[in-house]
């Protein structure tokens, strides 16, 4: 049997059990090495080192997550069948694989931990579950009626739930007030870094992404993830009284801030006013706080760099041509006009599967979130979509309204900040199973449950 420490520190009273596990790995571990080449070899042996280290410490699997998710480099594989990605392939990061090994020392320590359940409860587990489960029918179903295409399908689905991993992961883990700090500041580090990577490019003309993005990069996603971090950033500095906490994520704000600016997303710029709207209602400065947006507004041809104001105008003064929508006399450029034709076919096209859609990657490509749940997993998939969007609010409100603790009603109400501005980018955008945005999401919603349930202050889960 095992008992844990609370610096989450492992000690077997079982030495046999221990012995019989090393001995067994090391006999596994010995007879991959025999199959591959030296340096699959090398970095098998790498992963695996992580993943004792995690067994023994699980926090240092978390900090690896929080640096892995903006920072490591994308392998995009071959073709591997459907139609709704683009014919990209599937995108594998080093974040994918250290999940894996990182998720599999997590189920390893709880069979040794009798004491410590695989899913702490939360209000979230039966939405999740509901969320993956239509998912994981609909691309059965979708696969049985040949409009999933190979295996796809299947891998989507597990990297959406990927990010749901890394939340259990998170309440399960953090147990102190120290630890949650300890992994916030990681977070925001992170963010600090790969704003940075953003203003390094605003030389080069380009439209700036985060890291390890491939040759094109991804603006829009980028923006994502800015918006949501930005809003958390702001609710903290609102709510903590350390100035020198305040002062750092002030200067973190103001890079941020920039590199938003220079991703050229209008979708993230769009996100932006209702997460400061949400954010502003929710402080005891309101009227401070909207009294700036509006004064903001009002000069911001003047603040704004020209490439933003640019890029917005291009909305409708691009020069015709084909694909563009018009509405009376006011045309939209090919992108924004793709989009809203993704919207009609999606809508459409599910009028012919409208119970649980054509399954994941089970219809063509839609670069926005709302058709695509629709068309992938019908009526069934966006209600249960519905349900855990809905009971995200119910945490966030209950936690702002109950906490009394500064950090705490800081991360919630920069938890709904952050998710209103979320579901607006996600009409231009596949927001919700995007990793590099739902990872930190998902991460920051662990820790404030985590703080929650500590603290004793209990959410119960919303009526349906």
């Amino acid at each position: 049997m095992a008992k844990f420490s609370s610096k989450n520190a492992l000690k077997l009273e079982a030495p046999s059990l221990t012995l019989a596990i090393i001995v067994i790995g090391a006999l596994f571990v010995g007879y991959l090495l025999t199959m591959v080449s030296a340096i699959h070899s090398f970095v098998l042996i790498i992963l695996l080192l992580i993943s004792v280290c995690v067994f023994l410490w699980p926090e240092a699997g978390l900090y690896l997550v929080i640096f892995s998710m903006l920072l490591s480099p994308e392998i995009i594989t071959g073709d591997i069948g459907g139609k709704g990605t683009l014919g990209r392939g599937l995108t594998v990061r080093l974040e994918d694989f250290l999940l894996i090994f990182i998720g599999l020392s997590w189920f390893a320590r709880t069979a040794v931990d009798k004491t410590t359940g695989l899913f702490r409860k939360t209000p979230l587990n039966q939405p999740i579950a509901a969320y993956i489960i239509v998912c994981l029918v609909a691309t059965l179903w979708g696969r049985i009626t040949g409009d999933v295409q190979g295996i796809a399908g299947f891998f989507f689905v597990l990297k959406y739930f990927e990010y749901m991993i890394v939340f259990f992961m998170v309440v399960n883990y953090v147990e102190t007030p120290d630890q949650a700090k300890r992994l916030l500041f990681c977070l925001f580090l992170t963010c600090f870094i790969v704003s940075m990577y953003g203003l390094i490019q605003i030389p080069g003309g380009e439209r700036v992404s985060a890291p390890f993005e491939g040759a094109r990069g991804e603006p829009n996603t980028f923006g994502g993830y800015l918006v949501f971090m930005g809003a958390v950033a702001v609710a903290l500095i609102d709510h903590l009284k350390d100035m020198r906490v305040r002062l750092g994520l002030a200067v973190l704000l103001v890079v941020l801030l920039i590199s938003l600016l220079y991703t050229q997303s209008r979708a993230s710029y769009l996100a932006v006013i209702p997460a400061y709207l949400v954010f502003s209602l929710l402080s005891r400065r309101r009227f401070y706080l909207i009294a700036g947006l509006i004064v903001a507004l009002a000069l911001s041809p003047l603040i704004i760099p020209r490439v933003a104001k640019e890029r917005i105008a291009f909305t409708f003064m691009q020069p015709e041509a084909k694909g563009q929508i018009q509405f009376g006399k006011v045309r939209l450029d090919t992108s924004a006009s793709a989009r809203i034709i993704g919207y009609k076919k999606g809508l459409s096209d599910w009028r012919k599967s409208p119970i649980m859609g054509y399954g994941v990657t089970g219809h063509h490509f839609m670069d926005a979130q709302y058709p695509r749940i629709l068309v992938e997993t019908g009526i069934v998939g966006m209600l249960a979509f519905a349900w855990l969007v809905y009971t995200l609010f119910h945490v966030g409100l209950s936690t702002w309204r109950y906490a009394q603790d500064d950090l705490l009603r800081g991360l919630s109400v920069g938890l709904l900040a952050g998710l209103v501005g979320l579901l607006v980018h996600a009409i231009g955008a596949n927001t919700f199973i995007i990793v590099r945005i739902m990872e930190p999401f998902w991460f920051l919603t662990g820790i404030v449950i985590a703080l929650s349930q500590m603290n004793d202050e209990t959410i119960h889960a919303p009526p349906v």
